[in-house]
C-alpha cells in the first residue's frame, strides 16, 4: 500500500506552511549575503601588526615549552631504560 508519487498526485499547503517556506528562504538567503558582505569586510581590514615585546614574549613561551619537554623527554627515556633492565632481569631467570 505504498504511495507513489507522480503526475497525478496532489499536493495542498496552506497559506500558514507558504509563508514560512518563503520566510525560511528569505532569512536562509540573507543570512548568506550577510556573511558575505562580513568576509569581504574582514579580508580588508589591516593586518595586526605584532610588537618586538610581544614577539620576544611569546618567543620566550617557545623556547620555555622546548626545554620543559626536553625534560620530560630526558625523564621518559630513563624510566623507559630502568623498566627494559628490569624485564631482561625477569627474562634472564627464566
Amino acid at each position: 500500500m505504498a504511495q507513489q508519487i507522480g503526475e497525478d498526485t496532489k499536493v495542498t499547503l496552506d497559506l500558514k506552511t507558504i509563508s514560512m517556506i518563503v520566510g525560511f528562504a528569505v532569512s536562509l538567503s540573507s543570512m548568506y549575503f550577510i556573511l558575505q558582505a562580513d568576509i569581504a569586510k574582514a579580508m580588508e581590514l589591516p593586518k595586526p601588526e605584532v610588537t618586538k615585546t610581544e614577539f620576544t614574549y611569546k618567543d620566550q613561551i617557545i623556547r620555555d615549552a622546548i626545554m620543559t619537554t626536553q625534560g620530560d623527554v630526558k625523564e621518559m627515556k630513563e624510566t623507559l631504560s630502568k623498566l627494559e633492565e628490569r624485564l631482561y632481569e625477569l627474562t634472564k631467570d627464566r
